[in-house]
């Protein structure tokens, strides 16, 4: 197998993660980017192009034998519109490349009020309109005929994370840890995924393109806090800030600031993850690869707040 791989969303988390990882593991790696800036990692082959923009997709991705779709608009804006376009587009460039389709997947396709230990195989019957929309991509992705294999996490955190709950809404980027903004509800369980071990394990699952199924699904675990207060515990040891102080967030007052803040309006409908534990079952992808990437959480959670700027370098 030539181990050439377009990655789409280099420059963001997932994306940017895998991108590292694949390079470490061989992989020849191309990078879609709407500006190509100096600075930008040179051991990635640069593109420069728009996913919404088939031709451009298309171009990039010729003869390559892997496309990672990890790109998201920023911010979520206009993301109900643009989301769908950008993976038809990929389904058109994998298909044309006979290339394996990545996608790093979520949460969101399930109701964690019904479904509060998710395999690959569960149901789909998303409580939100974002979760509906995942459905439709992974749909799509199935129907399409296109070789795929699609990787599902709970929420990230990392050295990249941009659009994370943990550097927007539970501490500050740039300043020190003094108060930590918990949005889980006590006694209701939730996964964190660390974004270099998704990286990690999109790296591992291609090197093994062969032996996959042409539509396949596994579900990465993870950290699971048990009790919705242990990743605050996490950020607080990390920080150096025993005696940081923990609020909860005030749901009911979110609406208020929402009509004006697009990131608010999409965070409130994630509530219910809060609410409800969603647990991701993982052993499909571990009997696959034997095990599942993971950072001890004593130097996983240090690298994201340094990465941030809230803990000294």
């Amino acid at each position: 197998m030539d181990k050439t791989v377009l990655v789409l969303g280099a420059t963001g988390g997932v994306g940017g993660e895998t991108a590292q990882a694949l390079l470490r593991h061989g992989w020849k790696v191309r990078g879609l980017a709407r500006t190509i800036r100096p600075g930008m990692d040179p051991a990635i082959e640069w593109i420069e192009g728009d996913a919404m923009d088939r031709a451009s997709v298309l171009r990039a991705a010729e003869g390559v034998s892997a496309i990672v779709h990890a790109v998201n608009p920023p911010g979520y804006r206009n993301w109900a519109k643009l989301v769908l376009p950008m993976i038809d587009n990929s389904i058109a460039a994998a298909l044309a490349n006979d290339a394996r389709l990545a996608l790093p997947g979520t949460i969101y396709n399930y109701d964690p009020a019904e479904t509060p230990v998710a395999r690959p195989d569960s149901p789909q019957r998303p409580a939100t309109r974002k979760g509906r929309i995942r459905a439709e991509m992974e749909h799509r992705l199935e129907s399409s005929g296109a070789r795929v294999v699609i990787l599902r996490a709970g929420d990230f955190f990392g050295p990249r994370t941009g659009n994370s709950w943990l550097s927007q809404g539970m501490v500050t980027p740039g300043k020190p840890v003094r108060t930590i903004t918990n949005p889980g509800s006590k006694g209701v369980g939730h996964a964190w995924a660390y974004l270099p071990d998704v990286g990690e394990t999109f790296a591992r699952l291609l090197d093994r393109d062969r032996e996959l199924p042409r539509f396949a699904r596994y579900h990465f675990a993870g950290f699971w806090d048990q009790d919705g207060d242990d990743f605050v515990s996490w950020v607080a040891a990390a920080a150096g800030a025993p005696e940081a102080k923990i609020k909860r967030m005030p749901w009911a007052l979110l609406p208020l600031a929402a009509p004006f803040n697009t990131t608010l309006r999409e965070l409130i409908e994630m509530r219910t993850y809060w609410q409800h534990p969603l647990r991701l079952d993982n052993h499909e992808l571990v009997e696959l690869l034997g095990e599942e990437p993971h950072t001890p959480l004593d130097e996983a959670m240090p690298a994201t707040l340094r990465a941030i700027g809230c803990i000294a370098g």
